[in-house]
């Protein structure tokens, strides 16, 4: 597993690398050597976050938790990261074809599998809004996330409220 470590507002130690890659052994097993992963670690005021990605066939994994030691958060992504694909088993083993399987045997307890149903569907109409009016629209609806179409690029976008108390867009990339 090819694997990168940046820093941000921190320059990580060769110890904090060397933990990373032998913490990720764990998780390479379900994927193979040609999957990447890139771990960003940032240090703010009392605490350290770190947030491991894991690209692998057009699948992206994601994990990202904070700690006052960027070792343990560290750990809480690599235990997070092999429960996603614990707990998404079938789904996960379908799309991902090289060893994947060996390594799912492996795995003693599997948690089940969630059922994917859709309860409510809803319509919605779009009219064109700024980022501004769509982040004001969603507080105002107390939702954590708001669906609009870009008066600037007139494309269907997404806003959202991050854990961290910003706030998040999603801006589609059509090819």
């Amino acid at each position: 597993m090819k694997i990168t470590v940046i820093g941000r507002k921190c320059t990580p130690r060769d110890s904090f690398r060397e933990r990373a890659e032998k913490r990720l052994k764990k998780v390479e097993k379900f994927f193979g050597a040609e999957a990447e992963a890139k771990i960003t670690a940032t240090v703010e005021k009392n605490e350290q976050i770190v947030e491991v990605t894991i690209y692998h066939d057009g699948m992206i994994f994601r994990s990202q938790e904070r700690a006052v030691n960027m070792n343990d958060a560290l750990d809480r992504c690599a235990d997070s990261i092999v429960r996603q694909i614990r707990k998404n088993k079938t789904k996960v083993e379908k799309r991902l074809r090289s060893g994947a399987f060996d390594a799912y045997e492996a795995i003693d307890v599997f948690e089940p599998e969630d059922d994917y149903s859709v309860i409510r569907s809803k319509e919605i109409t779009l009219k064109p809004q700024s980022v501004e009016e769509a982040i004001l629209q969603m507080n105002l609806l107390d939702h954590q996330f708001y669906v609009f179409l870009d008066s600037t690029t007139e494309k269907i976008c997404v806003v959202y409220a991050r854990k961290d108390g910003g706030y998040g867009l999603i801006i589609p990339d059509v090819d």
